[in-house]
């Protein structure tokens, strides 16, 4: 089959001869997919900053797709259902699970204390190969696969399984209160749909901070936030405490993680000398710019090694931090009904939609921000047909 295929560092290709992937257990089925997604979180594995990420792995934690098989142990859902796949792996079962942390599932990543499994990433979440494939095994088939609402378009559905979700997340476990200042880092699609979600808890004002020009005036129509451009303000959190009667903002979210631009010496010592896990620009930021008492809510992707950040700050100034991968399956049926009726619109987010075949051009694109590119669809053979 057609798959992306991982060969180092700013490597990838279409790979045509991958096997087709089989049920392993009762519980899986394959999907054969429709569409999948480019993440920036896939931005840092081709970077190469990724612990343990594998040559001649699959990407793609985004994808949605037609039930072509199940195993016998599967009842939830059934061949030929159009299913929206959660970027994680969740067993439904474990302590974690059962309180909804299906980001954090005990079972399907039973080398990590800490992260869970997740689709087409590297061997730190378990290894399992993603949905830039025109097929993928799906373990745990009757917790995560959600059927597609009839009526629903795949572009929006597609979205639902990390970027809408992790968005939301993001101001949910922000606090946000009635009347808040909010500021996001980061004007990619997360960042974006953290903003645009921000409104849905009660800001009074939402603040991105980016250094792209397109992104920032794309976040300014699709999520009604004020852009700014840090290379403009010369100190950044001098800049948000002047903006908020300098007390800071309510709230900072870190949508940006491990290759934050904004800083040399966190350029250097965490993306180039990788002394650290990535540079933690974007987490200084927040950290220093958020009021007293203010609250943090991180969703970037930093590795599972340090980070070189100001925790003195964090105490003495009675910070709340909160952080995790998203729950998608907790969330979805509330962001389903907010597609539905209308009050996110997923697929605004899509400036480009590529053959699967033409993958490694579309990692560039999206890698080197070309075309005002803000989200890549990618489209295998048959959806195309």
């Amino acid at each position: 089959m057609l798959a992306m295929n991982y060969r180092g560092p700013f490597r990838v290709r279409a790979d045509k001869n991958k096997p087709q992937p089989e049920i392993l257990h009762p519980e899986d089925a394959i999907v054969r997919v429709t569409r999948s997604c480019i993440c920036g979180s896939d931005l840092h594995l081709y970077h190469g900053l990724v612990p343990d990420t594998r040559v001649g792995s699959t990407f793609g934690h985004e994808f949605v797709g037609v039930v072509e098989e199940i195993g016998s142990g599967v009842t939830n859902i059934k061949v030929g259902d159009n299913v929206l796949v959660p970027f994680n792996i969740s067993c439904g079962k474990c302590a974690f699970c059962k309180q909804g942390l299906f980001g954090n599932c005990h079972e399907s990543n039973p080398e990590a204390t800490a992260i869970g499994g997740i689709f087409g990433y590297s061997h730190t979440a378990g290894g399992y190969d993603g949905g830039q494939a025109e097929y993928v095994r799906v373990p745990y088939a009757n917790v995560g696969p959600t059927v597609i609402p009839a009526g629903m378009d795949p572009d929006d559905a597609v979205l639902l399984t990390d970027v809408v979700p992790t968005g939301y997340q993001a101001a949910e476990m922000a606090g946000i209160k009635e009347g808040d200042t909010v500021v996001v880092f980061g004007a990619g699609p997360i960042g974006i749909m953290a903003a645009k979600c921000a409104w849905f808890f009660g800001a009074a004002r939402v603040i991105i901070i980016d250094h792209i020009e397109y992104r920032l005036e794309f976040a300014k129509n699709y999520a009604k936030a004020e852009p700014y451009n840090f290379k403009s303000l010369g100190d950044v959190v001098l800049f948000l405490k002047k903006t908020t009667d300098w007390l800071g903002a309510d709230v900072c979210i870190d949508a940006v993680g491990c290759e934050a631009a904004g800083s040399t010496a966190q350029t250097i010592t965490g993306r180039k000398l990788l002394l650290q896990a990535g540079s933690a620009t974007a987490l200084h930021w927040a950290i220093n710019s958020v009021k007293k008492g203010g609250i943090v809510s991180i969703v970037g992707v930093y590795g599972p090694t340090g980070n070189i950040i100001p925790i003195g700050n964090v105490v003495n100034k009675g910070l709340t931090i909160r952080a995790n991968q998203a729950s998608v399956k907790r969330l979805l049926p509330r962001l389903i009904e907010h597609v539905q009726q209308g009050r996110l619109d997923p697929k605004g987010l899509i400036t480009h939609r590529i053959p699967m075949e033409e993958v490694s051009d579309a990692y560039h694109i999206f890698s080197t921000k070309l075309d005002s590119c803000i989200k890549i669809v990618l489209m295998p053979p048959s959806a195309r047909n």
